[in-house]
């Protein structure tokens, strides 16, 4: 394990060494806190520069005339690769030793925040009158490693990606922390706060996350898993270990064949998802109609219907999770797909109108 000494050396000698971490998990899961503690102990220990971007912090329903209001998912999805392009314009600087420079196209409140958040941590300081839209780098945030800690949910796989493609754009280190909180201590802590979030929205995420999987993914192997509510000595340099070997072994820009062909299916099958989803439910539908038209038994109907249901919810999942219908395509084209399903649907549907005659 490098010393805290180590460390501290290993910023004179090359290129700065920086680092993405990501935090995943249910609200009130602790995350926030444990990266407030975390941040202080790496500059202590470590003599690290460390931010924390707090993404509640930054993305405070910039957008919305009604403070009551709640964005819809496909609106967060946009603020949420608008913060990760703020965090290139900011590595880029870091990369090139310029100044930072502000994006053309931004949020300008969200903007603002985000530029609050690293002079708040002493990585930027205020531009000169005459170049608003420039931001100088802190000596702090030059002159040793640096660890940008990322505090949301991020509980698709899908969200996580977009980190690890930033952080392989521009060889940085990667890794990820997991906080493994029951959903009643989550609910518990959650209608403790001045505003809580719904308990339906709680439900609903719980029901949803994706922890990550390394034997699955290769990308996703420098993982550790946070055991709220308290994280034991021994947890900790665990940690401490994983951190300083993301570090230490930046992703390679250029991936391997099988690590890209694998990353390439998680993003397809994500995209794709949705839609499948609603057409899947338009061929179900059809089908059940046309079932009806050829005078199909009342109880063969019910049967097709329950087949076809099942059928549907399988081929969807198996998407989701990148498994048999989705590998046997060459391509993850929509229309690939459903001409997948529909082939097995056929088959199906043959029992029961042979059935009629």
């Amino acid at each position: 394990m490098m010393t805290s000494e180590d460390a501290r050396g290993a910023r004179r000698e090359g290129p700065q060494k920086l680092g993405l971490c990501v935090l995943c998990g249910l609200p009130a899961a602790g995350k926030s806190s444990f990266a407030r503690a975390l941040s202080h102990r790496l500059q202590e220990e470590q003599g690290w520069a460390v931010g924390v971007v707090a993404y509640d912090d930054v993305m405070p329903d910039v957008f919305l005339e009604e403070a009551s209001a709640r964005p819809l998912p496909s609106q967060w999805k946009l603020l949420r690769q608008e913060l990760l392009k703020y965090l290139e314009y900011f590595l880029l600087a870091l990369i090139k030793g310029c100044q930072m420079s502000a994006p053309p196209n931004r949020t300008q409140a969200m903007w603002e925040d985000f530029i609050t958040c690293l002079k708040d941590q002493d990585l930027i300081s205020c531009a000169a009158l005459e170049a608003q839209s420039q931001y100088l780098l802190t000596k702090t945030a030059v002159s040793r490693p640096l660890l940008l800690i990322l505090d949301d949910n991020f509980y698709y796989q899908s969200m996580r990606y977009e980190v690890y493609q930033l952080a392989r754009k521009y060889s940085l280190g990667f890794c990820q922390l997991f906080f493994d909180c029951s959903l009643e201590t989550c609910l518990q802590r959650n209608g403790q706060r001045p505003q809580p979030l719904p308990a339906e929205t709680i439900h609903l995420m719980g029901s949803k996350i994706e922890k990550p999987n390394p034997e699955k993914n290769s990308w996703e192997h420098n993982s550790f898993t946070i055991q709220s509510p308290a994280c034991a000595p021994e947890a900790s340099l665990k940690l401490t270990d994983l951190l300083l070997a993301a570090l230490e072994n930046p992703i390679k820009c250029v991936e391997d064949d099988v690590e890209q062909k694998e990353t390439d299916r998680i993003i397809c099958s994500t995209n794709i998802l949705h839609q499948a989803d609603q057409t899947l439910r338009r061929t179900v539908s059809q089908t059940m109609k046309e079932a009806k038209d050829e005078q199909v038994l009342p109880h063969n109907l019910k049967l097709l219907a329950e087949e076809l249901n099942k059928l549907k919810a399988e081929f969807l999942e198996d998407l989701r999770q990148g498994n048999k219908y989705l590998c046997f395509q060459q391509t993850t084209d929509l229309s690939d797909v459903t001409s997948f399903f529909h082939y097995k649907k056929d088959n199906i549907v043959q029992k029961y109108f042979s059935k009629q005659h």
